[in-house]
């Protein structure tokens, strides 16, 4: 045993190698596996299980959810989604001071409730949003890092692909896990207005106020936006209140989306290839990545160390919240080095077997939910931290006049709100777990 469990960690070792000198997760995810399990068991025994691991891994129903949510945030990224949704937004509060950043993190809540995909959500909103910052002299920190924590939003406000795949890894219910993130995704969005009005009231020259809009564009932009609130009702109340299942509500954004852009005029043959073609792109990425990870688990579950990290930890002498506060704190700084889908995939095989044998006076499917909830929280941080920070990369890019240092100091205040979000949900679970036990 201590043979396979030293080359289990050596495998390890050589997988954060291979991240830190950026070869894709995938691949380095599969190379280790491969290889550790040839090692173990030998070549027949890694031969024997490629015929048929993809096949396995891939042809379970629940999955085919996240192509379908995938098409649907590409389709609604053309269809003009998130311009409706940031124009009524800032009709609403875009008078008050920094009511323009506000609006911003408005509408990326709400395209990311279609969308369901972080990067997808700072990148369209990015595009929308930030010239209308920019119009208004708004402070560059404020505008783009506004901006870059509006996306991290896409990841938990259901429905979201990276939510879907962590309910697959711990066999949990993938509608309780939506309902669960709808009250954590309230309070983020809430966090978030709140970091605004007060950085605007420290340093009022950051986020000035603009004349109010007549009524006229007041009605128009308030109507503009009631289809994009059909839609949302229509995918993620029918899932809520059980008229259909993940995957036949994600069929039907697609169609409803779709449409909306057809009659609007915005989606013609060419964007629809388009969004076909990135989301036939991301989705085999997701499915390679995930190919990766299982590979990977054999591999580490044949070495033990799963069974090794959760004996450590049981004998560590902390107590569960002390070992849940760690395994958190790992997950932000796993966060600096890569995206979060891959984070999820790589660490949940690890730490839910820790978690699985500790008491925290909830049953088993409570806790995944709650850890579940915890973890991608955590997750969303690694989008705005350094050195990956992928949604700063994302508004750097389109806001080349503002240093990238200074769009990651203005996610700082974000980030703080988001520390104290995990706080609030770690010493309350009642948060997450409230909806799901009524509606359950």
């Amino acid at each position: 045993m201590a043979y396979e469990l030293s080359i289990g960690l050596a495998g390890l070792v050589c997988l954060i190698v291979l991240i830190a000198i950026r070869i894709p997760i995938a691949y380095s995810m599969i190379l280790v596996g491969g290889v550790g399990v040839t090692l173990l068991n030998g070549p027949d025994i890694f031969m024997s299980q490629l015929k048929d691991l993809a096949y396995v891994q891939f042809s379970i129903y629940d999955l085919s959810v996240v192509p379908m949510f995938v098409l649907m945030g590409n389709i609604a990224s053309q269809a003009g989604l998130s311009r409706e949704l940031f124009r009524a937004a800032n009709a609403w509060i875009g008078w008050a001071r920094g009511g323009v950043a506000m609006s911003a993190i408005l509408a990326c809540a709400g395209f990311g409730a279609v969308c369901g995909s972080s990067l997808a959500t700072a990148s369209t909103m990015g595009k929308v949003a930030l010239p209308e910052l920019k119009r208004y002299n708004y402070l560059g920190s404020l505008a783009t890092g506004t901006l870059a924590a509006g996306g991290v939003l896409g990841i938990l406000i259901p429905p979201s692909v990276v939510l879907v795949i962590y309910a697959i890894l711990v066999e949990a219910n993938i509608v309780t896990m939506f309902i669960a993130a709808f009250i954590p995704g309230m309070i983020a969005v809430l966090l978030f207005l709140l970091t605004i009005a007060i950085y605007v009231r420290l340093h009022p020259e950051a986020g000035p106020a603009r004349d109010p809009i007549s009524r006229e564009e007041f009605r128009e932009a308030t109507l503009g936006v009631l289809p994009v609130l059909l839609i949302f009702g229509a995918v993620i109340g029918g899932i809520y209140f059980g008229l259909f299942n993940p995957t036949p509500a994600a069929a039907v954004g697609v169609f409803l989306v779709a449409i909306y852009g057809m009659a609007r005029g915005t989606i013609r043959w060419p964007e629809m290839r388009d969004s076909l073609y990135d989301t036939a792109k991301t989705t085999g990425m997701v499915y390679l990545i995930m190919l990766g990870a299982e590979m990977l688990k054999i591999f580490m579950a044949r070495g033990g160390v799963p069974q090794a990290a959760a004996e450590l930890m049981t004998n560590s002498g902390l107590s569960p919240m002390g070992i849940l506060l760690l395994l958190l704190f790992i997950l932000i700084i796993l966060g600096c080095l890569m995206d979060s889908l891959s984070m999820i995939l790589l660490a949940i095989p690890f730490f839910w077997p820790v978690l699985a044998g500790l008491d925290f006076g909830m049953t088993q499917e409570e806790l995944k939910i709650w850890f579940g909830i915890l973890a991608l929280i955590v997750v969303e941080l690694g989008l705005i931290t350094p050195p990956v920070g992928m949604n700063v990369f994302i508004i750097s890019a389109m806001a080349k006049d503002v240093p990238m240092r200074e769009t990651f100091k203005g996610v700082m205040p974000f980030f703080a709100s988001e520390l104290v979000r995990v706080a609030l949900l770690v010493a309350f679970p009642a948060l997450t777990l409230w909806l799901p036990r009524v509606l359950g």
